[in-house]
C-alpha cells in the first residue's frame, strides 16, 4: 500500500514537472517566433470577401505583409497579440504533449505505437488541449487583426487581453469566447496528429537506424519534417479557423459566416481554391522554427531535471 502511494506521488511529481517544462519551452517557441504567426494571419485575412477581380484587392506576400507592419507600426507591431499567445499556451502546450505522452504509454509501456495509432493519440490530445485553449486564442487572433485598423486610422477594438475578454463577454456573451471553436478544434486535431506523430516517429526512425543519437541532430530533423506534414494538413483548417474567430457580430447580430463550412465555401467561391493555403510558407516558416525551439528546449529541460527522452 505504501509503495502504491509513493509510486503515485511519485507520478503525479514528474507529471508536474512536465507541465512546468512544456509551459517554459512554448513560452521560449512562442516568444521567438511570433512576429511570423502575426504575419500569417494578416496574409491569411488579406482580400477577405474581395473578388479576384476586384480592383482594390492588390496581391501580396509574407515579406509585403511584415514590411507594411514594421513601417506602420514598428518593430513592437509584430508582437501584436503576444500576451494572449503566451497566455494560450500555458493551457494548450501542456495538455497536448503530457495528454499525448501519457495516452501513449498507456496504450503501449515502450511507446511501441504504429503511425496511425500516434496519429490518432496526437489528434486527440490536441482536440482536448485546444478546446480549452480556444478563448485565449481567440483573443490572440483579434488582437493580431487590429493592426489592419490601425493602418486605416481607426482605433484598435482592444486596449489589452484582458480588456478583449471583457468586451467580448459583454458584447458576444460567454459562448463568444469560443467562437469559431469548431474549426478550431479541427486545425487542433489535424495539426497535431502531423505534429506530435511525425516528431515521435521520425525521432524514433532517425535514432533506431543510427542516423544521429538522441541528441540535438534528431530532435532538429524530427521537428523539420513534424512541421511540414503538420502544415500541409492544417492549412485549410486554419484560414478557416482564422476568418471565424476575426469576425465580430455587428450591432443587428448580422456575421460574414455562418459557419465554417460556410466560410470554407465562400473562402473558395471567391477567391479560388488557393486561399485555402493562404499563409502556407509563414505558417511552415512559424511551426518548423517554434518546434525547433519547443522540441530542442524541451528535450534539454527534461534531461537536466532526470527526466527521460519524450
Amino acid at each position: 500500500m505504501k509503495a502504491y502511494v509513493h509510486g503515485h506521488k511519485e507520478t503525479r511529481t514528474r507529471t508536474g514537472i512536465k507541465i512546468l517544462l512544456t509551459s517554459l519551452s512554448a513560452m521560449v517557441a512562442e516568444t521567438s517566433t511570433f512576429p511570423i504567426d502575426l504575419t500569417k494571419t494578416r496574409l491569411q485575412l488579406h482580400g477577405e470577401s474581395q473578388p479576384l477581380s476586384s480592383s482594390t484587392r492588390r496581391p501580396t506576400n509574407s515579406f509585403r505583409v511584415a514590411a507594411g507592419i514594421v513601417r506602420d507600426q514598428g518593430v513592437s507591431g509584430l508582437y501584436k497579440g503576444l500576451s494572449p499567445a503566451i497566455i494560450r499556451h500555458l493551457f494548450y502546450t501542456p495538455i497536448r504533449i503530457v495528454g499525448y505522452e501519457n495516452l501513449r504509454n498507456l496504450v503501449s509501456a515502450d511507446g511501441s505505437l504504429s503511425l496511425s495509432s500516434k496519429a490518432l493519440v496526437g489528434g486527440i490530445s490536441g482536440a482536448i488541449a485546444q478546446f480549452v485553449a480556444s478563448p485565449a486564442d481567440l483573443v490572440k487572433v483579434r488582437m493580431q487583426a487590429d493592426g489592419r485598423l490601425i493602418n486605416k486610422g481607426f482605433q484598435p477594438r482592444y486596449k489589452g487581453p484582458f480588456d478583449a475578454f471583457n468586451k467580448i463577454v459583454a458584447m458576444e456573451g460567454l459562448g463568444g469566447l469560443w467562437k469559431g471553436v469548431l474549426p478550431n478544434v479541427q486545425r487542433a486535431f489535424l495539426v497535431n496528429m502531423g505534429e506530435l506523430a511525425c516528431y515521435d516517429h521520425a525521432k524514433r526512425f532517425v535514432i533506431n537506424n543510427q542516423i544521429s543519437d538522441d541528441n540535438i541532430y534528431a530532435h532538429t530533423l524530427a521537428s523539420i519534417m513534424s512541421g511540414l506534414s503538420a502544415t500541409m494538413l492544417s492549412c485549410p483548417a486554419d484560414v478557416v479557423k482564422t476568418r471565424m474567430m476575426n469576425q465580430a457580430a455587428s450591432k443587428e447580430g448580422n456575421v460574414m459566416y455562418k459557419s465554417s463550412y460556410d466560410c470554407l465555401v465562400k473562402t473558395v467561391k471567391i477567391e479560388g481554391l488557393t486561399a485555402l493555403w493562404k499563409g502556407f510558407f509563414p505558417t511552415w516558416a512559424r511551426l518548423g522554427p517554434w518546434q525547433f525551439f519547443f522540441w530542442v528546449s524541451y528535450e534539454k529541460f527534461r534531461q537536466i531535471s532526470g527526466l527521460s527522452s519524450f
